[in-house]
């Protein structure tokens, strides 16, 4: 399965998701072990030059450039890696299933259902109403899902595949599977309907099972705080840049950014105009130019936590306001630091991360759960 393999490209400034699989491009008589990129929008990258879609690769697989069969004594190539000759070489799959394959992920991408989530959907249909029009439905929608594949579509390993068999298989006829080589019956066909209902039982108390330690997942959408916008007035507080003065061993500091960039030099004169620094823009021009202490690279992460702290400490209005995100992804943006920020697609976003760590940390707090003590040096500003 490619769904784990992730892949993206820029479109118009969009990202546009995608995934890949391996493929042979045939050039001549030796086959090029390739990626096959699939992209959300139905773009393909067969590696044979430009971007197609589904019906371009039925072209490709018809006319042998993109290849499911080798044959034996051809050359193949894996680039900067091996060269080799087929022996008694076989295919796992043909051109429809790798066509069929590639339309599920283009489904899968898009949050859709794929071919084996529409067969599914057919047996709830059926379920619902059991006639045989809806029964045929589902045969047509099982026989739609890529022929390897129809062994774990129900995800059971103790009944693989057998119960939607049997119940897309007529009464009288016999099941397609060598696991199940029985001459389907109305009692059969009954305890398949009662394996999906039980099934849909269990699903629904798994769906509203609640597990021990807490959602696994947030229940409130994303939210993206832009740094040096003041048009978001519900979470500007949460800027680093905001107006909210610091008092770190006995100097204060007008915003974070000052606080952090500050701290983040050892010459005390440095420090002094950089805490003095009319506005952020003027602090950031001016950490450029000082010497940054020894070890800052290292130490910066843990700097910018302790300041976060401070900052929520000090100002408990502040505070509710963070909270209130509730346990939503934090999006911080900017421009200038792909280490602090979520700017682009290589960002690494620490700053809504330990947003979302303090926010945690004031949730204890408020709940009067007590927290493990650190153990270690606090902050200090000394010079």
């Amino acid at each position: 399965m490619t769904r784990s393999r992730r892949a993206y490209r820029d479109a118009d400034g969009h990202r546009v998701e995608g995934t890949w699989r391996h493929v042979f491009v045939r050039n001549a008589d030796t086959y090029y072990l390739a990626d096959l990129v699939i992209y959300a929008d139905g773009a393909l990258d067969t590696g044979t030059g430009g971007l197609t879609d589904l019906t371009g690769l039925a072209a490709l697989l018809r006319s042998g450039r993109v290849a499911t069969t080798v044959t034996d004594g051809a050359r193949a190539s894996a680039h900067h890696l091996a060269q080799w000759r087929f022996a008694e070489a076989t295919g796992a799959i043909d051109a429809g299933t790798l066509l069929a394959e590639v339309a599920d992920e283009i489904d899968r991408l898009n949050d859709r259902p794929d071919s084996t989530g529409r067969c599914l959907q057919a047996v709830q249909a059926y379920l619902a109403d059991a006639t045989e029009d809806n029964r045929l439905r589902v045969r047509e929608r099982y026989l739609a899902v890529p022929e390897h594949l129809r062994v774990y579509a129900l995800g059971d390993m103790d009944h693989r595949d057998g119960p939607l068999k049997i119940l897309a298989t007529a009464i009288g006829d016999t099941v397609e599977d060598y696991y199940y080589d029985d001459v389907v019956t109305p009692e059969m066909h009954a305890e398949a309907v009662e394996y999906f209902r039980d099934r849909d039982l269990h699903q629904a108390r798994a769906d509203v099972r609640i597990p021990p330690d807490g959602p696994e997942r947030p229940g409130t959408a994303p939210l993206t705080v832009y740094q040096g916008r003041q048009d978001h007035p519900d979470n500007g507080v949460l800027q680093n840049g905001y107006p909210a003065i610091l008092t770190i061993d006995g100097t204060t500091y007008p915003t974070l950014t000052h606080a952090y960039w500050a701290l983040a030099t050892a010459d005390p004169a440095w420090r002094d105009r950089i805490a003095a620094a009319p506005d952020t823009y003027d602090v950031v021009e001016l950490a450029e130019q000082a010497p940054r202490r020894p070890g800052w690279p290292a130490a910066r992460l843990a700097v910018m936590t302790q300041l976060l702290r401070t900052k929520f400490a000090q100002h408990p209005s502040m505070a509710r306001t963070l909270l209130a995100t509730g346990d939503a992804r934090i999006i911080y943006t900017a421009l200038g630091s792909d280490y602090w920020t979520a700017s682009g697609p290589q960002s690494s976003n620490w700053i809504g991360r330990l947003l979302e760590v303090v926010r945690s940390e004031l949730a204890a707090l408020d709940a009067g759960i007590p927290l493990p003590a650190a153990g270690g040096a606090e902050l200090s500003d000394s010079r």
